[in-house]
């Protein structure tokens, strides 16, 4: 006697709501990501109150007004190199020019994009060509972030306050270690 077993095509329902789930959660998810490229840095916010974090970004060498008047015309490149640090590209094609760059990027602030460029004739210093650069002062001032803090109380005691905590404790006797009742041959004859 010969059995036949025929699968049947029709699903359970289980199967069925797996299916829906699966493309349900698809359609969310390609609808999702769409929607990420599409905002503005107005709408990035999350209904207004709450914004993502943005890491703040420095790259390159500072550069100050300071140190671009230190740069005379006949340095090495060495004495260069000790005045404003060692340039961020010192090109194969240009031999003769190094190029300062300074970027920084923070949340909530301006960009700051600062470029030197130092030229050189026969390895002495020739000429910089610079944007507008900060002074050091200035350039500290525009890192500190804008934090209101309460005002700090001073840090005293009166007698009185200092009457109600008791003394230093006593220093802890000298304990004398015990005998060793092991004896341990030398480790070097």
């Amino acid at each position: 006697m010969r059995r036949s077993y025929c699968r049947t095509t029709s699903m359970t329902s289980d199967t069925r709501f797996q299916r829906l789930l699966g493309m349900a959660i698809s359609l969310g998810a390609g609808l999702w990501l769409s929607a990420c490229g599409t905002l503005d840095s107005a709408s990035s916010t999350l209904v207004g109150v709450l914004e993502p974090y943005k890491m703040e970004i420095v790259q390159g060498n500072v550069v100050t007004k300071e140190q671009v008047a230190a740069l005379t015309k006949g340095l090495t490149r060495t004495q260069v190199m000790m005045v404003a640090g060692t340039p961020l590209i010192a090109s194969a094609f240009h031999g003769d020019r190094w190029d300062y760059t300074f970027s920084l990027q923070r949340q909530g602030k301006a960009p700051q994009l600062r470029r030197i460029s130092v030229f050189f004739t026969d390895d002495r210093m020739d000429r910089v060509e610079s944007d507008a650069l900060p002074t050091e002062a200035d350039f500290v001032a525009s890192l500190r972030k804008a934090v209101d803090l309460p005002a700090s109380k001073p840090m005293q005691a009166s007698s009185a306050q200092l009457a109600q905590f008791p003394g230093p404790a006593p220093k802890p006797a000298a304990v004398q270690p015990a005998p060793s009742t092991t004896n341990y041959p030398p480790l070097e004859p």
